[in-house]
């Protein structure tokens, strides 16, 4: 699903045409992530325990000693794998994945996912080409749906890290050996084919390919780049917002009153509640969207149409999650919030309008009494209901366990579960960011899933059923 959003990163992909087959190699840190994965893995094996004091001086020193030209980049990795001498590999690997979890799928650049995704659309061949470990970078090219992980490895025996390197340290001509290998076996043409980085270290796998791109270029490389010719990109920084990101997510809450203010209008001008509802959500998705420089494309919006009214579950990654539901079902909407809204009287007021109830999660029959005019929405009133069965964001583009709640909904009512898959609303506006950065947001829809045999003995079978659809979607394994 190719993002419609930042064209001038995607331009030059678009125009590509090549009868040979073509390859994308991408560099791993400051290229496709916001920093250096080496860094997180030192800290986080510092805390786990898995680097000794007396060693994280030794890594340190090896890394200073890089930096002043004084060893080789081997002589790094060599330090890294003494490191982990002894550790079994199978607890490093699920160590490497909460690490993924919580830092490195925050890291990707929005630009970078839509480049790879652009690539992979037109049929070349993508791989992630690093320096790093498969533990470092492995979860992220899942993610990305990337195949192809040229990187360096650590000797494992007998399901242990043997504290050596095992063959050459993918660097500097490393790489370029590593991508004219990919190229003979898949028949690319190099000639043909694209390497992004943000290093004059690559400079051989730049110079190796027809189309070097410079991707947040360090000083050496911009000058290089400038002196050649080389187009340079230069990606946001997935830090602290500018003033103006924060201040247009303010205005996305000002624009929420004052639609409010307009479909209330609408009621009592024509008496029509439900035609103020419509007005409301149409005025604040048509506003807000544009303000946030943020857009929407939808993979198989047929499915929406195949039955109505429908329980819409979606995974929830983001605040920006509730904006692209609106936009979907904006003239046919119902849904649950967190009771937390009815601290702010206005918006309180705004949300209960437009079809949002507040529930107190913390309190399970309360929270089952206020669900039960959903039931009467979707009975009587003939309208969609959106509930987000996570309950809570997740950290991560991974979806959490289901809760029942949803479903008990669909059940009474006796309508189908429209799953909603929403890729990347974290790119747009992770968990604990405030403001929303501009960017694309990539929705699927699935069939809908009838729920007419479903029981309470067989429920959480098919909960977990639904919930795989999901997994499936996003790339990960069922469960």
């Amino acid at each position: 699903m190719s993002s419609v959003s930042y064209p001038y990163v995607l331009q030059h992909i678009e125009d590509h045409k090549s009868p040979a087959k073509v390859g994308a190699f991408f560099d791993f840190d400051e290229t496709i992530i916001d920093g250096f994965s080496a860094l997180i893995f030192i800290r986080e094996q510092l805390k786990k325990g898995y680097l000794k004091p007396h060693q994280f001086v030794k890594v340190v020193t090896a890394l200073v000693n890089l930096k002043m030209g004084l060893s080789d980049f081997s002589s790094v990795m060599e330090v890294g794998a003494e490191v982990l001498t002894d550790v079994n590999e199978q607890e490093y690997a699920g160590f490497a994945e909460k690490i993924f979890h919580s830092y490195l799928e925050k890291l990707i650049y929005p630009e970078a996912r839509a480049l790879i995704q652009a690539h992979q659309d037109k049929g070349h061949t993508v791989a992630i080409v690093t320096s790093a470990t498969p533990h470092q970078v492995q979860y992220v090219a899942k993610s990305l749906n990337v195949e192809h992980v040229l990187c360096s490895h650590y000797e494992i025996k007998n399901g242990l890290f043997s504290g050596r390197l095992e063959g050459p340290v993918c660097w500097g001509e490393g790489k370029l050996k590593a991508i004219t290998a990919l190229a003979k076996k898949h028949k690319l043409s190099l000639s043909e084919s694209y390497f992004y980085s943000d290093s004059d270290d690559d400079l051989p796998a730049l110079n190796g390919v027809g189309h070097p791109r410079a991707i947040n270029p360090n000083e050496r490389l911009q000058l290089i780049a400038s002196d050649k010719g080389w187009p340079v990109q230069i990606f946001a920084r997935l830090g602290k917002p500018s003033l103006l990101e924060n201040i247009k997510s303010l205005g996305v809450y000002g624009a929420l009153i004052g639609a409010y203010f307009g479909g209330w209008g609408v009621w009592k001008a024509n008496g029509s509640i439900e035609e103020g509802q419509r007005f409301m959500l149409s005025l604040f998705t048509d506003i807000a969207f544009p303000l946030m420089k943020m857009q929407v494309k939808i993979k198989n919006p047929q499915n929406f149409w195949i039955e109505q009214p429908v329980l819409v579950i979606f995974n929830h990654q983001s605040q920006a999650d509730g904006l692209v539901i609106m936009k979907l079902l904006k003239d046919n909407f119902a849904a649950i919030g967190k009771k937390e809204i009815g601290r702010f009287k206005l918006f309180a007021k705004a949300y209960e309008f437009a079809g949002v109830i507040p529930i107190d999660r913390a309190d399970t029959q309360s929270a089952i009494d206020a669900m039960k005019p959903l039931v009467d929405a979707l009975v009587i009133k003939r309208r969609n209901v959106a509930i987000a069965p996570e309950g809570t964001r997740s950290e991560s583009r991974k979806p959490g366990p289901f809760k029942k709640g949803a479903f008990h909904v669909a059940m009474q009512a006796g309508v189908p579960v429209l799953p909603v898959v929403i890729h990347n609303a974290i790119d747009i506006q992770p968990k604990g960011q405030f403001a929303y950065r501009p960017g694309c947001i990539n929705v699927e829809i699935l069939e809908p899933v009838a729920t007419t045999d479903w029981t309470k003995e067989n429920m959480g079978e098919r909960i977990n059923d639904v919930r795989n659809m999901f997994l499936t979607a996003l790339g990960y394994e069922k469960e």
